[in-house]
């Protein structure tokens, strides 16, 4: 009976150098995706202050990469698609930890504490904190979101 190879200690630097190329570019693909999603919303003209093309914006976000890791996985059948959900993680991460170091003021959640003010930097869509210039959803939401949505897509397809 064979032993099945153990990957993380036979690999060479220029396949590391590769997965990392790979990743990168999986991580950007996600995000292209989500550009278009938002360019074509933003063709329409949505209310800015309307909460229905927000919560719109944020299922697109997550199933439209999902598709496009989905269908470029296929295509390519390259295992490291399904971990572009670690940048994600990363991304929310650090952005987190920027926005709990943010000033607050009249109007900028003020009085609010970290939890309060993570959750309505993010996910509050119709009482936003006003912190990051009314981009917390953008930025600390969508971006993470579509490279989670991209990997879930990618598992789907290798695995089938």
């Amino acid at each position: 009976m064979m032993r099945p190879r153990n990957t993380s200690k036979d690999k060479t630097l220029g396949d590391l150098r590769s997965e990392a190329f790979w990743f990168l570019t999986h991580t950007l693909a996600a995000v292209a995706v989500l550009a278009i999603v938002i360019g074509v919303m933003s063709l329409m003209h949505p209310d800015p202050d309307s909460a229905a093309p927000k919560m719109l914006a944020t299922v697109l976000s997550f199933f439209v990469p999902m598709v496009g890791g989905f269908l470029i996985s296929r295509v390519q059948q390259n295992d490291v698609s399904r971990y572009v959900w670690i940048s994600g993680l990363l991304l929310f991460s650090v952005i987190c930890v920027w926005v709990l170091d943010l000033p607050t003021g009249n109007g900028l959640c003020e009085n609010c504490g970290a939890l309060d003010k993570l959750w309505r930097t993010f996910f509050d869509i119709g009482h936003g904190s006003g912190l990051m210039g009314g981009d917390g959803l953008l930025v600390g939401t969508w971006i993470p979101l579509s490279m989670i949505g991209y990997a879930v897509g990618s598992q789907v397809a290798l695995e089938s």
